[in-house]
């Protein structure tokens, strides 16, 4: 059983069309996405529907909430883009989707924590930068999820983390974007140093379960160009470099 995981994909279709190919060359069995799937300046609705059209488990992420519940002068432009984007239809999908699943007895999927989908999992906020977490702060986030494998979003950073358990914890890292800077739950910033897509692949052996992670070029500069001209040039930024700025 091979299973690709994708994650944060936020609008940039041209790098999750990259990563699908990269992935049917490899092969895998299953593609699971884990959410934050639109929000930004690039290609909401048509991300949406290329996700509506295929047959993976999608989940939600926080950027999902916020872009169905958006108001005017209440959230953020990426958030907002995607809401003016979007129709009946694609909104309907949307409240579909779930923060958290058992995919089956063996990995259980979230976009950020078991507990939340705001929280980072694998990383935590250290002197205005993401560094990877303590044990115990993992072994606290996890509860009581016992499955063998936890796959988690959100921070965009590719991860993978084996506890004394022996649970792996994975995090794909991003397909849409490679930096950026948030202010929950403190100001930080977050930089890969590369525009390059994001996946994994877990994959069930004879010694347990084990991850690979891949980077995946694609053509970001057409997607730095689209974020310039629609006045978003933190995003023209990160999408052509991987680093904030």
């Amino acid at each position: 059983m091979r299973i690709a995981l994708v994650s944060d994909i936020h609008g940039n279709l041209p790098a999750l069309e990259a990563v699908v190919a990269d992935i049917q060359r490899r092969g895998a069995d299953e593609i699971v996405c884990l959410g934050d799937n639109i929000s930004g300046p690039l290609l909401p609705r048509e991300t949406a529907q290329y996700l509506m059209a295929s047959d993976w488990t999608v989940l939600a992420g926080n950027h999902e909430r916020q872009v169905i519940d958006y108001q005017p002068g209440k959230g953020g432009q990426s958030d907002g883009y995607a809401h003016s984007q979007l129709t009946s239809i694609e909104f309907a999908w949307l409240r579909s989707l779930q923060p958290h699943l058992n995919m089956n007895p063996e990995v259980f999927l979230c976009h950020g924590t078991p507990r939340s989908d705001c929280e980072h999992f694998l990383e935590s906020v250290r002197d205005g930068r993401l560094s990877v977490a303590s044990l115990a702060e993992i072994t606290e986030r996890i509860g009581n999820v016992l499955a063998p494998v936890v796959a988690c979003g959100h921070s965009h950073v590719p991860r993978s983390v084996r506890l004394p358990s022996a649970q792996l914890c994975v995090n794909p890292g991003s397909v849409g974007l490679q930096a950026y800077t948030d202010d929950h739950p403190e100001h930080y910033i977050m930089e890969l140093g590369t525009p390059d897509a994001h996946y994994a692949v877990i994959a069930k052996t004879t010694n347990g379960w084990a991850c690979e992670s891949y980077a995946v070029p694609y053509d970001y500069v057409a997607m730095a160009k689209l974020a310039k001209a629609r006045g978003r040039l933190d995003w023209e930024q990160a999408l052509l470099t991987g680093y904030a700025g």
